[in-house]
């Protein structure tokens, strides 16, 4: 009777285990998260979990372009760099890039501040897991009248072998109430 009793219950622990818990084998980062139709693809491809670690090197680049550090956006820039604006805009290169900021930076003054960030990856056409980072980065400025810019940037940043590769850059203007709503 003492042999039917226990095994009646270790019989309803198993039972009672949360699947998750049965499960355990499988790795976190092989859960998708989302999904996404990449470059060059024709069919959705699973997003899973990115490399967290790549938060402090975009924390890095971000602090470079606020202290107009040239040298350190080079030095986290692929050379085959390329950046695609909110204005359409495309600039391929990191010696392009890097020219284009030196001339920014001598007539105006933008500042970023990430407000958060997300790791991510998925397979690109060829097969190979490809790493990004998705952030959202207030961005001010002044314009040349002297009055306040204000927005709210998205970067998307593929980072290959520890560099930056391209990004992406979406942006919204400050919110203001209105009554006149429109798309």
């Amino acid at each position: 009777m003492k042999k039917l009793l226990l095994s009646l219950f270790v019989i309803s622990l198993v039972s009672c285990q949360n699947p998750k818990d049965q499960k355990s084998e499988e790795s976190p980062t092989e859960k998708a998260i989302g999904s996404a139709l990449m470059d060059g693809t024709s069919k959705m491809t699973s997003i899973i979990p990115g490399e967290v670690s790549n938060q402090t090197l975009w924390l890095d680049y971000i602090q470079a372009h606020n202290d107009r550090d040239l040298d350190k956006i080079a030095e986290i820039n692929a050379e085959d760099w390329e950046g695609y604006t909110a204005d359409g805009s495309v600039v391929k290169g990191n010696s392009s890039h890097i020219e284009i900021l030196d001339n920014w930076f001598k007539t105006a003054s933008p500042k970023w501040e990430v407000k958060w960030m997300i790791a991510n990856a998925a397979k690109n056409k060829d097969g190979v897991i490809e790493q990004w980072l998705t952030t959202g980065n207030d961005y001010t400025d002044v314009d040349p009248d002297g009055n306040p810019i204000f927005e709210h940037n998205v970067h998307d940043i593929l980072f290959v072998n520890g560099k930056i590769k391209k990004i992406n850059v979406y942006k919204r203007a400050k919110a203001e109430e209105s009554s006149d709503f429109s798309y």
